[in-house]
C-alpha cells in the first residue's frame, strides 16, 4: 500500500514538472548486464537527469535466437506512428531482432532477421539501428558485422579477431528486405554507428573500435547521402577514456551525445551547437545505475501520461 502511493505520488509530480517544462518528454531505450533481461526504459524532462521507468524492470523480455539477449535496443517512431525496435540478439549470430509497439508496453511478436543469411562466415551483427527514409518511404537498418578475411586494412587490430565494417538493408514492411549492402569502410575497425538527419546531410557517430594502438572513442562522419559516401570521421569528440554507443538528440539549440563509458560502468555525454566544438558534460547528467547502450528518442506528455498509466496498471496486476 506504502509503495503504491509513493508511486501515485511519484506520478503527479512528474505531470507538474512536465506542465512547466513543455510537451516533450525524452525517453531512452537501454539494457542492462548482459541484455538477457530484455528492454528498459528511462525517461528525462531536460536531457540531463535520467529516471528509470517500471521500477527499472524489463518491459520485454527477448525470446528470439540462440542466445535470447537483448542488448543495444534502439527505438525508433516510424511513419506509421508506431515505435519500432531492432536489438542484438547474441554476441555471435547472423541476424537481429525486431518488434513494434503502439504504446511501448504491449509490443508484437518477437522477429529473428537473418540480415547476414548471404554471408555464412559472418561472425556477428551487433549494435543494429533504425532510420526511416522519408524519401523512398522505407525503413534503413544498419549495424556492424566482422567477415573474417574480408577487409585486410585492421586485420589485426581488433579484439578476438573481430575487424567490423557497417552494413544495411531496407524495408518498407518489416517482411521483405533488400539485399544486405557495405555502408562504411575507411580501413579500420568501427562499430556503433548512429545515423541523424541534419540540414541536407546526415551525421554518422560512430566508434573507431581499433585496439591497438588504442582508440575506443566516438568520432563523426557527415555525407550528403544516406546510403553511403560517408567520409573519414573527425577526430574523437570524447575525452581521455573508452567510449561506445553513441546516440544523439537536438534539445534547443544543442546537439546532445551519449554514450556508454563502459570500462567505468558509467554514463557520458558531450554537448554541441555546432557539431564542431564539443564540451563533455558527464558531470552534469545521471541515469539509472546499470545502464548500458541504448538510444534517445522523444515523445509528447500525453503519451508519457498513457505510458506510465499503462505501466501503472500492469504493476497492480501483479
Amino acid at each position: 500500500m506504502k509503495k503504491s502511493l509513493l508511486a501515485v505520488i511519484a506520478a503527479l509530480l512528474v505531470q507538474i514538472v512536465i506542465a512547466q517544462t513543455g510537451d516533450t518528454v525524452y525517453l531512452f531505450s537501454y539494457f542492462k548486464d548482459n541484455g538477457q533481461d530484455g528492454l528498459h526504459l528511462a525517461y528525462s524532462l531536460d536531457g540531463y537527469t535520467w529516471l528509470a521507468l517500471n521500477n527499472d524492470s524489463s518491459l520485454l523480455k527477448p525470446t528470439v535466437a540462440k542466445d535470447k539477449l537483448m542488448r543495444d535496443p534502439c527505438i525508433i517512431r516510424g511513419a506509421d506512428n508506431q515505435f519500432h525496435m531492432v536489438w542484438t540478439v547474441s554476441w555471435n549470430d547472423g541476424g537481429i531482432g525486431y518488434a513494434h509497439s503502439t504504446d511501448l508496453v504491449h509490443w508484437s511478436k518477437q522477429q529473428f532477421i537473418p540480415v547476414m543469411k548471404d554471408e555464412p562466415t559472418a561472425r556477428n551483427c551487433w549494435a543494429p539501428e533504425i532510420i526511416y527514409d522519408k524519401k523512398n518511404k522505407q525503413y534503413m537498418i544498419y549495424w556492424a558485422t566482422t567477415i573474417p578475411g574480408r577487409f585486410m586494412a585492421g586485420d589485426t587490430a581488433g579484439d578476438d579477431k573481430y575487424n567490423h565494417r557497417l552494413y544495411y538493408t531496407t524495408s518498407k514492411d518489416f517482411k521483405t528486405f533488400s539485399k544486405t549492402t557495405l555502408l562504411y569502410d575507411q580501413g579500420f575497425n568501427v562499430i556503433d554507428a548512429t545515423i541523424q538527419p541534419v540540414g541536407i546531410q546526415y551525421m554518422m557517430l560512430l566508434k573507431d573500435e581499433t585496439k591497438s594502438p588504442p582508440q575506443k572513442n566516438i568520432r563523426i562522419s557527415f555525407s550528403n547521402k544516406l546510403y553511403g559516401g560517408y567520409e573519414k570521421p573527425s577526430t574523437p569528440i570524447t575525452g581521455n577514456y573508452w567510449a561506445e554507443g553513441p546516440t544523439s538528440v537536438k534539445i534547443k539549440d544543442s546537439w546532445m551525445v551519449y554514450f556508454d563509458k563502459y570500462t567505468q560502468h558509467a554514463y557520458g555525454a558531450v554537448r554541441s551547437s555546432d557539431l564542431k566544438n564539443w564540451t563533455d558534460i558527464s558531470d552534469k547528467i545521471s541515469f539509472p545505475k546499470g545502464t548500458r547502450h541504448g538510444t534517445v528518442f522523444a515523445i509528447t506528455k500525453q503519451e508519457f501520461d498513457k505510458l506510465t498509466s499503462a505501466l501503472q496498471k500492469q504493476r497492480n496486476q501483479y
